[in-house]
């Protein structure tokens, strides 16, 4: 970061130089002063720094979610009929002020948090920028996507619905799958049944998941980070439009005798398709997935060349491409219910009641989906890189083009755009004083995004002719 503007010709500096100098002072000796921060002066993909608006969408998280804890009951009893943290969850909807608002955003930047942490991991892998940095920047970045999850995880359990009911029951019989100390583990994650483990939920999702992420967070992050609030803005904003479109259901109180069919988060779909080949499931749930980190975890020790181009590492490309058409595949087959309703079906000799048998994954068909979709990922992508390769690519010269829009165009979009997001401040006020949640939430984003353009084309109006 730059140091505080020189004073003006008469030596003295306007107020607002003399608050940024006191605040650079004050923050001179402490650790965000450490970090080079980088303000691009024109637009910049916002791939490279996937990991700074998952660390923002992080602190989305962090804000909404101590504010829906002041509401929020991490007890089952007390409360009649349903748990009372069902009845919290659904006062905070239908009661508090904005509670529905924050807690669709709450969700939605979970789901977002998820997503932008696989599309950061994936882009360090196909842009070799893992290779520029060292080892332990990846291995800390894996860390942090597997805590990421569990942490999604633990949050949507927290509802007590019938969602987070079977969850709750999957992770239970996962952990008392494992050998030898299977019992003893489950004991001491989830404790002696559901009152235990609602309060442990708890304890982990809002303090000790995230206080390990803040430290991973503190070595994981490098010393120069591009910050871009058009970007982020344009992000935070995407939030609130998801947010407002796709509301999330509040559900129906957890029970286990209902027989409702349902399916986790579609993070987890994946392993919950794994467990549902009836196979024996620390097979399933343990070791498939933890072998899927360990590959991901030794990446840099394997490609140790200098190639940084996904075009010159075909091999390491096309396994890329693999691993995401495997994490596609088997999240579809988390999906997938039998559409037999019949009240049992007899599967391998197996007796199977009319939820087991809806929700039974065939193996065979499982796994020979797997071996082909990996077969073909694989193949098509190293034999159409190494023929990218081994082509002789002529490149004709061009004139290039010029700008499609003057600076004097520019500016009278730009000026449109700060009327029209003034008229979008004012139905977000409108709304929220008419009680219209979905509505207030969309317009809010819909100026957040806004905003982020307004700002790019500002800047890059500078850079074109009158």
């Amino acid at each position: 970061m730059s140091g505080p503007p020189a004073p003006n010709k008469q030596g003295r500096a306007d107020p607002i130089t003399r608050l940024y100098r006191w605040i650079y002072k004050g923050l001179e000796r402490t650790v965000y002063m450490g970090v080079q921060y980088t303000y691009p002066k024109r637009f910049v993909s916002p791939l490279g720094y996937l990991g700074v608006l998952t660390g923002i969408t992080f602190l989305v998280l962090g804000i909404t979610g101590g504010l829906l804890m002041i509401y929020y009951q991490p007890t089952l009893t007390g409360c009649g009929s349903i748990t009372c943290a069902f009845a919290s969850v659904q006062n905070i909807n239908n009661n508090v002020p904005f509670g529905w608002l924050l807690r669709n955003i709450h969700y939605t930047s979970s789901n977002a948090m998820v997503l932008l942490a696989v599309l950061h991991m994936y882009y360090q892998y196909f842009s070799g920028r893992f290779k520029i940095k060292n080892e332990v920047l990846w291995i800390t970045g894996i860390l942090l996507g597997i805590i990421t999850g569990v942490e999604a995880y633990s949050g949507y359990d927290l509802i007590f619905n019938q969602r987070a009911g079977l969850a709750i029951e999957i992770g239970s019989s996962l952990a008392n799958a494992s050998p030898v100390i299977g019992g003893q583990l489950r004991l001491a994650i989830f404790g002696q049944g559901f009152t235990d483990f609602i309060l442990r939920l708890y304890a982990g999702h809002v303090f000790i998941l995230p206080m390990i992420m803040i430290i991973l967070v503190f070595i994981h992050f490098p010393r120069y980070l591009v910050f871009d609030l058009p970007v982020i803005s344009t992000v935070v904003g995407a939030l609130l439009l998801i947010a407002a479109l796709f509301p999330v259901p509040l559900g129906i109180p957890y029970n286990p005798s209902n027989g409702q069919l349902t399916i986790p988060e579609w993070y987890l779909t994946g392993i919950y398709a794994l467990l549902r080949t009836e196979f024996a499931k620390f097979v399933m749930g343990g070791i498939m997935p933890a072998l899927l980190f360990l590959m991901a975890l030794v990446v840099p020790f394997v490609d140790t060349s200098k190639k940084l181009s996904w075009k010159d590492r075909p091999f390491f490309t096309a396994l890329g491409i693999t691993s995401i058409a495997q994490i596609i595949i088997t999240t579809s087959w988390g999906f997938y219910v039998n559409p037999n309703t019949n009240p049992s079906c007899v599967i391998d000799g197996q007796s199977l009641s009319g939820t087991l048998c809806r929700l039974y994954v065939n193996p065979i068909y499982y796994f020979s989906s797997m071996l082909g979709v990996t077969a073909v990922a694989f193949v098509s992508t190293y034999a159409f890189l190494n023929y990218l390769k081994g082509k002789e690519r002529i490149r004709k010269a061009s004139a290039p083009v010029g700008p499609i829009l003057t600076r004097k165009w520019v500016y009278i979009i730009f000026l449109v755009l700060i009327l029209a997001q003034v008229a979008l401040v004012g139905l977000a006020l409108e709304a929220a004083s008419a009680g219209l949640n979905a509505m207030t939430l969309f317009d809010t984003g819909a100026v957040l995004v806004s905003f982020g353009v307004i700002a790019h084309l500002y800047r890059h109006g500078q850079s074109l002719p009158f």
